[in-house]
């Protein structure tokens, strides 16, 4: 919970439309709100399965007060229960990514991307360099106005 380990993946049940997994928190005053995301995610390099619980909302002291979690007040509290359930959902694993990076490569590798990525590049360079000329233009119309401006005003002087 929130990057720490509280506990240990204990019983794993696979059912048709969901699996059921069972934890064991070490310590009986770690509390977890009910309003928690869990999540299942892969780390390291030997995919570790670990289960991550961030609660969504903050607690307070007085929320907390003397909490029991064995006891039968602790259903209407804002804190899991002893053999309560939580549903989570699938977090990020190395197969999504390996998929969404082989899917990547797989667009980068088409020829007419790449033949439309040439013609942006050569329709860009197209563009600077019509925009130079026009910056040349105004720059010597710039000019043209200042000297022009320039012998009407001191020429009277």
């Amino acid at each position: 919970m929130r990057g720490i380990n509280i506990g240990y993946v204990n019983k794993i049940q696979v059912k048709y439309n969901y699996v059921l997994i069972k934890v064991n928190i070490n310590v009986s005053s770690i509390l977890i709100p009910k309003n928690s995301l869990v999540e299942t995610t892969q780390t390291g390099l030997l995919n570790d399965t670990v289960v991550d619980i961030t609660p969504l909302q903050n607690i307070t002291n007085q929320d907390v007060g003397n909490m029991n979690v064995f006891a039968k007040s602790c259903v209407k509290s804002l804190f899991i229960c002893h053999y309560d359930y939580m549903k989570g959902e699938r977090g990020l694993n190395y197969d999504d990514l390996v998929r969404a990076a082989t899917r990547i490569s797989q667009r980068f590798d088409d020829p007419a991307l790449f033949n439309l990525v040439n013609i942006l590049l050569q329709n860009t360079i197209y563009i600077s360099n019509e925009l130079i000329e026009l910056t040349d233009s105004i720059v010597d119309t710039t000019i043209l106005i200042y000297d022009y401006l320039y012998q009407i005003f001191f020429s009277q002087m």
